[in-house]
């Protein structure tokens, strides 16, 4: 086997670090179940020191007050990291189980290229605001600012399907806006978390303490950073359910949360649309792409339902030719769910989809001559909108094709749900489809193809899936704290 470009090392207080007691875990290759190394297994006291780490850094140094040291030390580390681009990259699919194809984008470049995005953005934003004079309470005239100022230490804890693209956007905002951070990433992949440190401690000037990298095979352990009072703020990336009871925790500090959760996304085709059987098959085979662990893939395909049965039949063939396999091969699709526990757990689904009465058009096991790796047979079902199928983030290769009247049939499926992450629509009628995603209660939406991804477009969700945004302005502000301030004028 290739010698894979790793970490096993904590970052704590500027220095790679091993756990306590040297204890450490079994990073496993989704695609073949085979043990590539080993990660380390932090805990209560590793967490503790980087707490304190973090909370010195930022009460004792000038990091949240030197916005150009903030730039440089950015600008650093995305250099380290494209100069390290290709061994990341095949350490990236050893460990995720992503498609290579996808490395080029949001896996790997794209949040690689984001971190000269934030550096500039530090040089861009106004962090004082003159608000002018003004005679208030009968006092006389004062001069009167704002001031920005870093939120102070942040617990990060990042989800395993999309690593590199978490742990970059979370920890270069957060050290952008003069935050000290620990992060903590997600058991199923902590390389990406690790060599972050890596990077960090061998080729930036990040003063000691400012970031601490820490991995564990406990889930649980991250309670320790969400109820730690030193902690002024939570950013958290995962499950719905994980999100609510990070709010329970957190209340009694009235901490600040910023949630990024869940996501049952829809894709509505106006029945103005050309060809409707046709690129319903096309988007819900999309669904496939890196096995659907994405929160905000499109995995609710709505069509009229004259055109229902053809694109379910369409829908089937397009399935079947879904590449899955090897994800070093380029052409692959779809490889492995991330983990043991994540294949179940789609299976489980399926199952329950089943014996409710969906009607299943293709998949529900494991493909054919994959013997090895956490695989899950591309799958689709036709459903009715309150159905588990159609309720339920599978976080698979799993879609559902749901059938509507009219266009406020539509508007209204779309909406049936608890989540409101993100949707799409497309129609002939550009203004028409404007108007309708206007409707949708998500807090992002595809019109026509157009993609709102990237570092200076605001992303999170409406209802259950999150509290504030990430990226653009609206994200680095969750980071930050308002001040104002007056002396008397003259």
């Amino acid at each position: 086997m290739t010698q894979l470009f790793r970490e096993e090392r904590l970052l704590i207080d500027g220095e790679l670090v091993r756990a306590t007691n040297n204890r450490t875990y079994d990073n496993i290759n989704p695609a073949t179940e085979e043990v590539i190394g080993v990660a380390a297994d932090a805990g209560p006291d590793d967490i503790e020191r980087a707490i304190a780490a973090a909370r010195r850094a930022f009460d004792e140094t000038d990091w949240s007050r030197d916005h150009s040291l903030r730039s440089r030390c950015i600008r650093q580390l995305h250099d380290a990291f494209q100069s390290n681009l290709e061994p990341l990259r095949e350490s990236y699919v050893a460990e995720v189980g992503c498609p290579v194809n996808m490395t080029s984008g949001p896996a790997l470049e794209v949040p690689v290229r984001s971190l000269g995005y934030y550096a500039d953005f530090i040089e861009k934003f106004e962090w004082s605001e003159n608000m002018g004079e003004a005679d208030t309470l009968g006092m006389g005239k004062a001069h009167r600012w704002i001031e920005r100022e870093a939120v102070g230490v942040v617990g990060a804890i990042t989800a395993w399907n999309f690593p590199h693209e978490l742990n970059l956007k979370k920890v270069g905002w957060a050290l952008a806006s003069g935050c000290t951070v620990v992060l903590k990433g997600a058991p199923a992949t902590p390389w990406c978390t690790l060599l972050l440190g890596k990077l960090i401690q061998e080729n930036t000037d990040i003063p000691s303490g400012v970031i601490n990298t820490i991995t564990s095979s406990r889930n649980d352990i991250g309670e320790q950073i969400t109820t730690d009072p030193r902690v002024d703020m939570v950013s958290f990336t995962g499950s719905t359910a994980v999100g609510k009871h990070i709010l329970e925790v957190t209340a009694p500090f009235v901490k600040r949360v910023s949630l990024e959760l869940g996501g049952k996304s829809a894709l509505i085709l106006l029945d103005d649309m050309p060809g409707i059987p046709d690129i319903a098959a096309m988007a819900g085979a999309s669904v496939c792409m890196h096995a659907g662990q994405g929160c905000a893939i499109l995995s609710r395909i709505l069509v009229p339902n004259d055109h229902l049965a053809e694109a379910a039949e369409k829908l089937k063939v397009a399935m079947a030719n879904v590449k899955v396999g090897d994800p070093t091969d380029p052409e692959t699709v779809q490889g492995p769910q991330c983990s043991a526990a994540q294949r179940d757990r789609v299976e489980a689904l399926i199952q329950q989809g089943i014996d409710e009465g969906a009607t299943l058009l293709c998949g529900g096991g494991r493909p054919a001559g994959l013997t090895k790796g956490y695989y899950v047979e591309p799958t689709a079902f036709v459903a009715d909108p309150d159905s588990i199928v159609a309720q339920q983030e599978f976080f698979g290769p799993v879609q559902c094709l749901i059938g509507y009247e009219d266009e406020e049939d539509a508007i209204r499926i779309a909406n049936n749900s608890s989540y409101g992450l993100s949707g799409g629509i497309l129609g002939l009628d550009i203004e028409r489809a404007k108007r309708v995603a206007r409707r949708i209660r998500t807090g992002t939406m595809m019109i026509n193809g157009g993609m709102w991804y990237g570092p200076d477009m605001p992303f999170g969700g409406y209802k259950q899936s999150g509290l504030g945004r990430e990226n653009g302005v609206a994200g680095f502000e969750e980071f930050l704290e308002i001040k104002a301030l007056a002396v008397p004028a003259g």
